[in-house]
C-alpha cells in the first residue's frame, strides 16, 4: 500500500496494483476510479468494466462473473502473426510463420471459433492432445492451408481420424512421441489406404524454466533421443515415407520466464533439423512448441510469474536463431509452427467476484476503551496502547509480544479466564496495527512486526470457489493479478486476505502482486460501506476455465462476451451469456438423477404428512422449494 504521506490519486492506484505493468496497455484505471480495459489496446475504445458488470447484471447474470472481452482475443491473434511476420521480414528469412493454437489452453467452443476465425488471414491452426480434442478440431478447422498439429499419445482411433482429415484435404500431422507409436501410424494408415503426414518430437538436452521445468531434458515424458530419432527414420525409409516426414518438433514447458532458455532449446533444435534434413528427409516444418510467457506479476523478470523479454523479443531470437544455424548448415529455411496458448488467452478473461463480508482481526464487541481491566496483564497492555509513540512504538511492541506470549502460558496451565485471555487479544492486535500505522511503508518496518502483517490482514468473504476458478493459485502458486474494479479513487484501508465460500482452509488467496511485481502476502482493500464491493481477478483465460474443480460442488460461473460496438451508446454488446451450472447439473455430475432424488424427498415428505408432523400445504410447498432449489446456482444469491 501507498505510504499515508503520499496524496492519493487514480495513477497511485495503477501504482499500486501495479496494473500498467501486468495490464500491457489492455487494463488500465479510468478517470471515475474504476478498472478500464481496452480490448485493441491503443488502436480502440477503452470500457469501463463496471459497466459491462452492470450490463451483464440486467441480463440476470449473477456472482461470479466471468468477463470474456473477445476483441481481444483477436487482438492476440494478431499480434503475435504479425510479430513473426515482422521478424520473418526484417531477417530475410525464406519460411513462413504457420503458428498452431493448442486448445488444452482452453477449449471452450466459443473461444477456439474465435481463435479460428481472427487467424484465418494468417493460416492459423490448431494443436491438439487428446482424441476428444482431435474430434473438436476437425470440424472447427476449415483452412486447408494451416496445420492440425497432434501430439499427445496415440490409438488407432486417433490415428485413424488424423488420417480421415488427410483424405479431405487438411494438413494433419501426427507428432510421434514414442518409437512404438510410429509403427502404430505406419500399420493404420497401410490398413486404411492413407498415407499419413509425420511429426517426431526430440528430447533436447535443454531443459526449461519455470514450474515447468520438466517438460524438457533427458528425463522428459515425451520425445524421442538422439538414438530413437535414427531408428525413426531407417523406419520411415523403409515404408517409403521419406516424405511424409514433415516436422520437427520439441517443447520446453509452458510459462518460459527467460529468454536464455528459449535461445538455447531453439538453436539446439535448429541443428537437429539440419542434421536430418542432410540425412535425406526434406522435412519443411520446424515446431518450437509453446512456452511464450505472460508477465502475470508485471515485474518482467525471470521469477515463474513473469518473463524478462517481450513479443518482439520472443518472435525474433526463434527467427533469427533458426536462420543462423540453418544459414551454418546450409540447410533451406523451413516453415516455422509455434504452440503458444497462454499468450493468446490468458488476457481476454477476468473473474468478477462480490465480496460478502469482512472479518476484521481488531473489530470487536467492545473497543478496547472500554475494556475493565480483569488482571495485571490487562491493565500492562492498556498502558503500552495509551503510551505507543513513534519513539518508543519498538520497545513497547516487543513488551506486548512478551504479554501475550505469557497470557498464553497462563491459560494453558489453567492459571487464566477467558475474559482475561479475550482481552489480552483484542488489545494485543489493536496495539500491533497502530504500530505498523505507524510506519510510511511495509519496507520501513522492523522485520518482526512486518511479519504480523499477514496475521493483522483482515479476511475479505468472496463469493466464488478458489478450486473451481483458480486452480492453478492453489495447486501451483500461480500469482494472478487481483484489484478492486472500481472506488479506485479512494485510499484502501485494509492489508487483507481472500477467503472463499468452500468448506475448506485451502479455500483462500494469500498470495497477492505488490507495485513492484513482488508477492505480497496481503492486498489493499477498501472499508465495506454498504454497497457492493466487486474486485477482479484478472489474466485468468489460460487452462484456469476447463481445469476447475468441483471441490464442494461448486460449479461452472456465468459468462457474458463481449465484444466492442461504436454504435452503442456504452461502446460495446453483450453478444453471448452463458449461465453457469445449476445445483440439479453438478448433482447429475455425480451420479444424482434428479428425478430420482426428487422422488426420494417426496417419500420422507409424504411419510411425514402421513405421521402428522407436517401439513399437506407445508409439504407441497418444501417439494416445490426443492425442485425450485435444483434451477439455482450453486453460488451464494442475496
Amino acid at each position: 500500500m501507498a505510504d499515508k504521506e503520499t496524496p492519493w490519486d487514480i495513477a497511485q492506484a495503477a501504482e499500486t496494483y501495479n496494473i500498467e505493468r501486468w495490464g500491457v496497455g489492455y487494463f488500465g484505471v479510468n478517470a471515475a476510479g474504476n478498472v478500464s480495459v481496452r480490448p485493441l489496446q491503443e488502436q480502440g475504445a477503452e470500457l469501463d468494466i463496471t459497466k459491462v458488470v452492470q450490463e451483464a447484471r440486467d441480463r440476470g447474470l449473477t456472482f461470479p462473473l466471468l468477463l470474456r472481452f473477445q476483441d481481444l482475443l483477436r487482438h492476440r491473434v494478431q499480434t503475435l502473426n504479425e510479430e513473426f511476420r515482422a521478424a520473418i521480414k526484417e531477417s530475410g528469412y525464406q519460411g513462413q510463420y504457420r503458428g498452431v493454437f493448442p486448445i488444452k489452453v482452453n477449449q471452450l467452443r466459443e473461444v477456439v471459433e474465435e481463435i479460428v476465425d481472427a487467424g484465418a488471414p494468417y493460416h492459423y491452426g490448431i494443436e491438439v492432445g487428446s482424441k476428444p480434442e482431435l474430434f473438436a478440431a476437425l470440424a472447427m478447422h476449415q483452412d486447408n492451408e494451416s496445420l492440425v498439429i497432434c501430439n499427445g499419445y496415440k490409438d488407432p482411433l486417433f490415428i485413424q481420424m488424423a488420417l480421415l482429415g488427410c483424405k479431405i484435404g487438411k494438413t494433419v500431422v501426427m507428432v510421434v512421441e514414442k518409437l512404438e507409436e510410429l509403427r502404430a501410424i505406419i500399420e493404420v494408415s497401410e490398413s486404411v489406404g492413407i498415407k499419413p503426414y509425420i511429426g517426431i518430437r526430440v528430447r533436447l538436452q535443454s531443459k526449461g524454466a519455470g514450474k515447468w521445468a520438466t517438460s524438457g531434458g533427458e528425463n522428459a515424458k515425451f520425445g524421442l533421443s538422439t538414438s530413437d530419432l535414427l531408428q525413426a527414420t531407417e523406419l520411415l525409409k523403409q515404408h517409403n515415407l521419406t516424405d511424409r516426414f514433415k516436422l520437427l518438433h520439441f517443447h520446453i514447458g509452458s510459462q518460459i520466464p527467460d529468454i536464455q532458455t528459449v535461445k538455447r532449446a531453439v538453436r539446439e533444435a535448429a541443428r537437429f533439423y539440419a542434421k536430418i534434413w542432410q540425412l535425406g528427409f526434406p522435412l519443411g516444418y520446424i515446431d518450437v512448441g509453446g512456452g511464450l510467457g505472460v508477465d502475470y506479476d508485471g515485474s518482467r523478470t525471470s521469477l515463474d510469474s513473469s518473463m524478462n523479454y517481450t513479443l518482439t523479443e520472443y518472435t525474433r531470437d526463434v527467427v533469427y536463431n533458426i536462420l543462423e544455424i540453418l544459414n551454418d548448415e546450409k540447410v533451406p529455411h523451413p516453415n516455422i509452427v509455434s504452440e503458444s496458448g497462454r499468450a493468446i488467452v490468458a488476457h481476454h478473461s477476468v473473474l468478477i467476484v462480490d465480496v460478502l463480508g469482512v472479518i476484521e482481526k481488531t473489530k470487536v464487541a467492545k473497543e478496547s476503551s472500554d475494556i475493565t481491566p480483569t488482571h495485571k496483564l490487562v491493565s500492562d497492555l492498556l498502558e503500552i496502547k495509551q503510551n505507543l509513540n513513534k519513539k518508543n512504538r519498538r520497545e513497547q511492541f516487543h513488551d506486548a509480544v512478551q504479554i501475550k506470549e505469557d497470557t498464553q502460558s497462563r491459560f494453558d496451565l489453567g492459571l487464566l479466564d477467558l475474559t482475561t485471555k479475550a482481552q489480552v487479544e483484542v488489545l494485543f492486535w489493536e496495539i500491533v496495527e497502530e504500530v505498523i500505522h505507524s510506519y510510511p511503508n511495509p519496507k520501513s518496518m522492523p522485520v518482526e512486526v512486518r511479519n504480523l502483517l499477514p496475521s493483522l490482514g483482515d479476511q475479505f468473504l468472496c463469493n466464488f470457489s478458489v478450486f473451481q476458478s483458480m486452480l492453478d493459485h492453489w495447486a501451483l502458486g500461480q500469482l494472478f493479478p487481483i484489484a478492486p474494479i472500481h472506488r479506485l479513487d479512494e485510499r484502501p484501508q485494509h492489508h487483507a486476505t481472500l477467503v472463499d465460500i468452500t468448506c475448506d482452509s485451502d479455500g483462500k488467496i494469500s498470495k497477492f502482486i505488490d507495485n513492484e511485481g513482488v508477492m505480497s502476502e496481503t492486498l489493499p482493500l477498501h472499508t465495506l460501506n454498504g454497497n457492493p464491493y466487486y474486485l477482479g481477478i484478472f489474466l485468468m483465460g489460460a487452462y484456469q476455465d476447463i481445469m476447475g474443480d468441483l471441490h464442494n460442488l461448486f460449479g461452472r460461473v456465468n459468462e457474458a462476451h463481449i465484444f466492442l460496438d461504436p454504435d452503442e451508446e456504452s461502446g460495446f454488446y453483450i453478444e453471448e451469456t452463458i449461465p453457469g451450472n445449476t445445483i440439479g447439473q453438478v448433482l447429475a455430475d455425480v451420479q444424482y438423477d434428479t428425478a430420482t432424488i426428487e422422488r426420494a424427498l417426496k417419500s420422507q415428505i409424504d411419510a411425514a404428512i402421513k405421521a402428522d408432523v407436517l401439513k399437506p400445504n407445508e409439504g407441497m410447498r418444501l417439494l416445490e422449494s426443492y425442485e425450485q432449489g435444483l434451477k439455482a446456482s450453486t453460488y451464494l444469491q442475496f
